[in-house]
């Protein structure tokens, strides 16, 4: 035994004056990411409040209605799509074009199917032919763009229907038709600004005539409502 120990002890002798840092040369870096509270936060948004999300979402459809008002070539709308905005204003227009006869029970519930399938299939018809032509933007992307782009016909049929309140049917038509006839200007102009680069340029014409149609046609029904008696 004390030979086997004596063995053991001039077998390991010479590693005691090993270096690890000076003898043998170590490769590499051990690093252990540790993220700041902050950064998670930015990131993760599983524990987040419900009333934190619920204000954020508010947060940035506010801004893509003030992308629509003030219409600028940038990407910000298409980045960050969302059909929150899109459904929230088909929904407000859909209602205020409802007739006002109480009277009747078929007056209210068809116009507003009406105007809401006319919406959603106008939208879809012109994302597909859109990408069919050649878009590079996505379906939904499309949709987002052509929903929010309602919003000044929307503010349009708000106007409408305080103008109808009061005043002569001659100076409201004037009114109204002054109003409608702007709105649908802004509309089209702010949609084709922000479908039209992602768009072949030998075919943007052909892009640009189904959504003049589709803004048309609801300025259209705002322009020819009248609540009934």
């Amino acid at each position: 035994m004390a030979e086997v120990e004596e063995t053991g002890k001039l077998m390991f002798a010479d590693l005691s004056d090993v270096s690890i840092s000076g003898d043998i040369p170590v490769q590499g870096e051990i690093n252990v990411p540790v993220g700041t509270p902050s950064q998670d936060k930015e990131y993760s948004t599983l524990d987040e409040p419900v009333k934190d999300t619920i204000l954020r979402d508010l947060k940035a459809v506010g801004k893509k209605f003030v992308h629509v008002m003030y219409p600028k070539k940038s990407s910000a709308l298409l980045r960050d799509w969302d059909l929150w905005g899109p459904l929230l204003l088909c929904v407000t227009l859909a209602l205020m074009l409802q007739g006002g006869s109480v009277d009747r029970k078929d007056d209210g519930g068809p116009q507003f199917a009406e105007v809401f399938v006319i919406i959603w299939f106008g939208s879809v018809i012109i994302t597909l032919n859109s990408k069919l032509l050649g878009g590079t933007i996505s379906f939904f992307q499309s949709l987002c763009v052509l929903g929010y782009c309602i919003m000044p016909l929307t503010v349009a049929m708000v106007v409408c229907r305080l103008v109808l309140l009061g005043g002569s049917w001659g100076f409201s038509f004037i009114v109204r038709l002054i109003v409608v006839t702007a709105s649908f200007s802004w509309s089209t102009f702010a949609s084709t600004a922000f479908l039209a680069d992602s768009q072949p340029p030998n075919r943007k014409a052909l892009v640009v005539y189904p959504v003049f149609l589709f803004y048309f046609v609801i300025g259209w029904m705002i322009l020819t409502f009248s609540p009934s008696a």
